[in-house]
């Protein structure tokens, strides 16, 4: 495939997001990744279903430019199929609890044995060490344990948020820390171990708003979408739809004041005098700009707030999102085609780029199973070993 990955080769044994997507960023900046399933297919293959065999969204995202193998690591003669993976590959991503790990020889130790300058990238859901260390969780875990579903609503019931951010969050740190450790052993020559948790990055996200309480005890309760320490920050009702406006700093305020028309109102009084009281009264300042919203269609609110410097951004339904003009212009997704289904899937590229080396989408995901006998030729089994593997159930 190209580009700065090139010639680092990758395991992944992940499950859901944090895993998989970690070995996608990779994969997408050139390294080769071969995805290692169930012989059924890995749970994960088939979340949100949109494809003709069950293939879900999800799988479709987070597995393009992989090849896919299967394999049972709990057989003998699946064992040996592992052992000669590991001894060509540079990085085994396996986000699976370490109990399991060391049941299919995939926690550290076992890897190191087979090559020496290994590095193993897991993640789990709580991290250690600590008394929930073994337990196992999801990224709504990490989302309530951090602070973040308290403080989201109206307080009752809290929400968590509807998009997995604390395992994208999750996956992103460690595919940061994997190239650290790659670039460690390129200086040194050792290999080791990256460890993310569900819960480490959730409590990363919110950190500001922990430091603000373990510091001056804020005791902060939800508030919706009004923003509570600065002003206009909310969600505004406009004449067709919605629109977000985020005011943050005092030349934002500025602009937003003057853009009212009421410069001596907002800029002169003391209750509106720096972020803090602006947010403490955010409810007066965001009566005023509900009127204004009020008076306009969504398109003339966002354009009338672009124009003037303010942040700003309708509410958008997946549909209205797919079919944004900056959406689409921006290049941020890639149409690929997948094996039954009805339409090509917009899959998201990685959302950072490089100006002379920048990630490719460059093959679709892998259908289950794809690329074993191609993987295990390159290993040294021939037709016969193969097939022999085959029916014994270790591919």
């Amino acid at each position: 495939m190209g580009g700065i990955l090139e010639g680092v080769r990758v395991l992944d044994f992940g499950r859901y997001i944090a895993g998989p997507y970690c070995a996608t960023l990779l994969a997408e900046f050139g390294a080769e990744v071969i995805r290692v399933e169930k012989r059924g297919g890995s749970e994960d293959r088939f979340v949100v279903p949109v494809g003709a065999d069950g293939e879900g969204a999800l799988f479709l995202q987070i597995n393009r430019n992989k090849k896919c193998i299967t394999l049972d690591p709990m057989k003998a003669e699946g064992q040996e199929v592992l052992r000669r993976l590991v001894a060509r590959s540079d990085v085994v991503v396996a986000n699976l609890p370490p109990q399991t790990l060391k049941a299919m020889k995939l926690d550290y130790e076992s890897l190191e044995a087979v090559k020496s300058d290994i590095i193993l990238t897991t993640a789990t859901a709580f991290g250690g060490p600590g008394p929930w260390s073994d337990r196992v969780g999801f990224d709504g875990i990490g989302q309530v344990m951090s602070g973040a579903v308290f403080m989201t609503g109206a307080g009752d019931p809290p929400y968590r948020a509807a998009v997995a951010w604390v395992d994208f969050g999750t996956a992103l740190h460690c595919a940061f820390g994997t190239l650290a450790a790659l670039i460690e052993r390129g200086k040194s020559g050792r290999g080791q171990i990256v460890e993310g948790a569900l819960l480490a990055t959730a409590l990363c996200f919110t950190n500001a708003t922990l430091i603000e309480q373990a510091v001056i005890a804020a005791n902060r309760v939800p508030t919706g979408n009004l923003g509570q320490t600065a002003a206009p920050a909310d969600i505004y009702r406009t004449k067709d739809g919605w629109v977000l406006c985020q005011v943050t700093g005092h030349p934002l305020f500025v602009r937003w004041a003057r853009l009212m028309g009421e410069e001596d109102c907002w800029l002169k009084d003391p209750r509106f005098s720096d972020d803090l009281k602006r947010g403490e009264n955010g409810p007066l300042i965001s009566q005023r700009m509900a009127r204004w919203c009020a008076e306009r269609t969504t398109q003339e609110a966002v354009d009338t707030l672009g124009g003037a410097q303010i942040p700003a951004g309708p509410v958008l339904s997946p549909q209205q999102a797919l079919d944004h003009p900056h959406i689409r212009e921006a290049g941020f997704m890639t149409d690929v085609n997948y094996p039954g289904l009805p339409k090509p899937a917009p899959v998201a590229r990685a959302a950072v780029r490089l100006s002379q080396t920048p990630g490719e989408i460059v093959t679709r995901p892998p259908t289950l199973g794809e690329h074993t006998d191609l993987v295990l030729g390159e290993l040294g089994y021939d037709a016969a070993a193969i097939a022999a593997l085959r029916d014994k159930g270790a591919i």
